[in-house]
């Protein structure tokens, strides 16, 4: 009888060394992507380039609460693309972070130390941008809690001047004529309405809030200075 239990025995352990039992199941991934739903309003082919996982954000329920005027929000799909923005991470939706982004921190291609207004700047990859970045909009009279893509011109014209370039939601542009950071007009046309429309603009700080007819924009001097 003894010999018999100590081969039972001898048996149990040999399955268990092959793996004859059960395989433990493997524990979910701590980092998925998870798809960025439309409840964020987002918008874009990726930030900050296309292609990329984060996504910018428009205003919605979800997002109304961590959008500003002066930095941008963004919805990245795992923690590990929110994190290597460098902005902060405010909220988590639907497993989606809702990462703020400044308007300083988002003006690629903005060296820092290197001479202002862009003389030697270097171009942002792929554009005849010196910066990109997102800047706040609004049309029809509405208040500037959009976001919009654009660009910067430096030392456009042959007085020094500047030319910020706006892509608006219907995929039109609009650019805005700088001197030094101050902006002193915009392109019309006939077609969209814009040729009798008149160009305000006040101050607050460092950004310049600019009326041209039924829009508005929002822009950072850093976009045009590059400081």
């Amino acid at each position: 009888m003894k010999s018999k239990l100590i081969v039972a025995s001898a048996s149990a352990l040999a399955l268990s060394a092959c793996g004859g039992g059960e395989t433990e199941p493997q524990g979910p991934a701590t980092d998925e992507l998870v798809a960025i739903p439309d409840s964020l309003a987002p918008f874009g082919e990726g930030y900050p380039n296309a292609g990329d996982p984060c996504r910018n954000l428009g205003e919605s329920a979800a997002t109304s609460n961590y959008l500003d005027d002066s930095a941008m929000l963004v919805g990245c799909p795992n923690q590990a693309s929110a994190e290597a923005l460098g902005g902060t991470i405010v909220d988590t939706v639907e497993g989606v972070r809702l990462v703020s982004v400044t308007m300083g921190d988002a003006n690629a291609g903005m060296g820092e130390g290197g001479p202002a207004y862009g003389e030697g700047d270097a171009k942002v990859a792929g554009t005849d941008y010196n910066a990109t970045t997102m800047v706040s909009c609004g049309f029809d009279n509405g208040p500037p809690t959009q976001s919009c893509d654009a660009g910067v011109k430096r030392n456009w014209g042959e007085d020094g001047s500047h030319l910020v370039e706006v892509t608006k939601p219907d995929g039109r542009k609009r650019a805005i004529f700088f001197s030094g950071t101050e902006p002193y007009g915009a392109d019309s046309a006939q077609a969209d309405g814009s040729a009798g429309w008149d160009l305000s603009s006040t101050r607050d700080g460092d950004r310049i809030t600019i009326s041209y007819g039924p829009e508005t924009y929002v822009i950072v001097d850093a976009l045009i200075t590059g400081g």
